[in-house]
């Protein structure tokens, strides 16, 4: 039995985050349709413009609040949070191919609701999966590199027994973990630190887990993890 855990010194950063998982069983998350998930991205890109209303990028709030959280433990230099990237593309003009069904959904609901969400292949992780401020002598390589590039001491990653699994929280992930079309199941996350936005996060958690059911099968079971509940059982 796998658990995601998100550990005290996580907590002890950021008391008041939220992070909503949605474990996938069972999934077909083979490519048949690339059109359909063309349009779901270029849909979602159009919507996510009504969080860049400041002519400066880094002056929107969606931006702001991660850029703070970064800066709360030592990243590598020029790391980002996963949705200031994206929203940096559709405000640069430049459109997000299809990768595989999964990671198209979740990079949607990304989009459609400007928070971090992102994924791993549930079948690749060694013991349990955590949340937590990294050793510094982690295994990680991420794609296109080919030598592992461990996290720094103290930096918030995502970790199994083998290694890291994505640095700077959000920012870059894992070729050993990352979601393929032979994933079967799948665990996914949405991130949040403004607490002014909960209302939002639920409601992108809910779709989330509804978009990957209706589109792929399988089950999908949504729960949302916070300072009173730590960890939640996903396999």
């Amino acid at each position: 039995m796998k658990k995601f855990i998100a550990e005290d010194d996580f907590w002890s950063l950021f008391p008041n985050a939220r992070i909503g998982v949605v474990a996938c069983h069972s999934i077909d998350n083979s490519i048949k349709d690339k059109d359909k998930y063309k349009d779901m991205i270029y849909n979602s890109e159009k919507e996510a413009l009504k969080y860049l209303k400041n002519v400066e990028f880094s002056s929107n709030e969606v931006i702001k609040v991660w850029r703070e959280a970064f800066q709360k433990f030592k990243t590598k230099k020029g790391a980002r949070s996963s949705i200031e990237a994206l929203l940096k593309r559709v405000h640069n003009g430049n459109h997000l191919g299809p990768i595989n069904p999964l990671v198209d959904i979740y990079n949607c609901i990304s989009l459609r609701y400007a928070l971090p969400c992102g994924g791993e292949d549930i079948d690749t992780f060694v013991g349990d999966i955590r949340l937590t401020k990294a050793v510094g002598n982690e295994s990680f390589v991420t794609l296109g590199a080919d030598k592992s590039e461990p996290p720094y001491e103290g930096e918030i990653v995502y970790k199994d027994n083998e290694g890291a699994i994505c640095r700077c929280w959000n920012w870059r992930e894992s070729v050993r973990t990352m979601l393929t079309e032979s994933t079967k199941n799948a665990f996914l996350c949405i991130e949040l630190i403004d607490e002014k936005r909960t209302e939002e996060f639920e409601n992108a958690l809910k779709d989330l887990a509804k978009t990957v059911q209706d589109n792929l099968g399988g089950t999908c079971t949504a729960s949302i993890l916070d300072i009173n509940n730590k960890e939640v059982t996903i396999e």
